[in-house]
């Protein structure tokens, strides 16, 4: 299979392994991923989620173009297709746990848009990046663009969009594209891993819902954000935190 789960201990690789394709997604790629994504949320064991490559030298070259092409004028596949893009997309950037796309070459098209998706990006100084419908003719989702703005705000958003350009990993940092830069990604993404895996998954769970929020409008506590906040008082992990606290000791969550 072209995308593949592994897992290893408390973090969960979600492998692209079409490298002689540079990655490109196909639909049945498409469709693939979030029942890949799902099996990780669903397993208690599983903390964090790392997307990446699985050979070094590039992330995603973005959809299948040969496929695309084909497919693209036939109304009922490009409805399709569309659906399972979007979906792929929507359940990166809602995933329960948290998601770091380790990134190592281009990262382009619909791979930059799987990268935005996540919560956080580790990238080489190898990687290149652009979102490039602007020199198809093609118009980005709202969706995804919401994902870009959010990240690097509008104006920055509107120059990817608008001039399709390639953008070096050291740019792609200064904008707030990638978080992280280093030579060997996947080691340095799944040290991050590691680290949150050790946190309080009930921490860094609602912590994520509580974000979430904020970038889908809300600006204010309500019932539901209260209740996250004071129910976290009742609970093991905070328990478990302040006796390792007093007992100087490292916690260790459940």
């Amino acid at each position: 299979m072209s995308v593949r789960l592994e897992k290893q201990g408390a973090i969960a690789h979600l492998l692209i392994d079409r490298a002689a394709k540079r990655n490109a997604f196909t639909q049945a790629m498409w469709e693939a991923l979030p029942e890949l994504l799902a099996d990780a949320m669903a397993d208690d064991a599983i903390k964090v989620v790392i997307l990446r490559s699985a050979e070094a030298g590039t992330f995603c070259a973005g959809a299948d173009i040969a496929e695309f092409g084909e497919g693209a004028l036939d109304p009922e596949w490009r409805a399709k297709n569309q659906d399972a893009i979007r979906r792929a997309q929507h359940e990166l950037a809602r995933a329960e746990k948290p998601v770091i796309a380790a990134i190592d070459g281009d990262c382009v098209g619909g791979g930059c848009g799987l990268s935005i998706a996540c919560d956080l990006r580790v990238a080489s100084p190898r990687a290149r990046f652009g979102i490039t419908p602007a020199k198809l003719g093609l118009v980005y989702s709202l969706h995804d663009t919401k994902l870009l703005v959010d990240l690097v705000g509008p104006a920055q958003a509107k120059r990817i969009l608008f001039t399709a350009q390639l953008l070096p990993a050291e740019e792609a940092q200064r904008i707030g594209l990638i978080e992280i830069l280093d030579e060997d990604p996947v080691t340095a993404a799944t040290a991050l891993a590691g680290t949150i895996a050790t946190a309080s998954s009930h921490s860094v769970r609602n912590t994520k819902k509580i974000v979430r929020r904020i970038l889908d409008g809300q600006a204010d506590d309500n019932a539901e954000t209260h209740a996250l906040f004071a129910s976290a008082f009742t609970g093991e992990d905070f328990k478990e935190g302040v006796s390792a606290f007093l007992e100087k000791r490292k916690a260790e969550f459940r």
